[in-house]
């Protein structure tokens, strides 16, 4: 699998820490810790930077042939904070899930779904993995868990839950699409 990272890395760590195969890891910000996690492990980063690239779209084939490169099969957005172009959906076709921080629909369409949450005053939020379409956060959802907004959260400590939540779910999923793509290669 190839991983997509713009942040902290936690749930590449994660993914790495029970074991999944992961390739190849892409980021757009070469700085952020889930690049310099790639590095630290040994693993192929493509350091994708959108300064480096006339176009959300170059950098998308960039990161398209990196991937393909690597003989990616799955791509896993932990924590990317981009939205893939059309021609990199269609490289890769219900083969790409992401992690999102809010039970979708909910709060869906941006990276600021904790602070939503709260400004809100839900009673609740929580994680979501769904597969990657053209329509932002609105692809099949694969696996979602709740988590309760407690009266005095912050930020901090909401957002913490929920990435605990994303850990538990993210693997779940990526055995679901496991085994979806295993039963595609074996009808073909």
């Amino acid at each position: 699998m190839g991983v997509c990272v713009s942040g902290r890395g936690s749930n590449l760590r994660n993914l790495v820490e029970r074991g999944f195969d992961v390739v190849a890891v892409a980021s757009n910000r070469p700085s952020c810790g889930g690049a310099a996690f790639a590095r630290e492990h040994g693993l192929p980063l493509g350091e994708l930077s959108q300064k480096s690239f006339a176009s959300a779209e170059d950098r998308d084939a960039a990161m398209r042939d990196f991937f393909t490169g690597h003989r990616v099969e799955l791509v896993v957005d932990a924590g990317y904070d981009r939205v893939h172009s059309q021609n990199f959906l269609a490289a890769f076709t219900d083969r790409i899930i992401n992690v999102h921080p809010s039970l979708l629909p909910e709060f869906g369409g941006g990276m600021d779904a904790v602070e939503r949450a709260l400004e809100s005053r839900a009673a609740r939020t929580g994680a979501t993995v769904h597969v990657v379409t053209r329509d932002l956060d609105a692809g099949p959802i694969l696996v979602q868990e709740a988590v309760p907004v407690h009266e005095g959260d912050t930020v901090e400590t909401l957002r913490q839950r929920v990435h605990e939540a994303e850990h538990r779910i993210l693997p779940q999923a990526i055995r679901l699409m496991e085994a979806r793509l295993a039963g595609r290669g074996q009808g073909a």
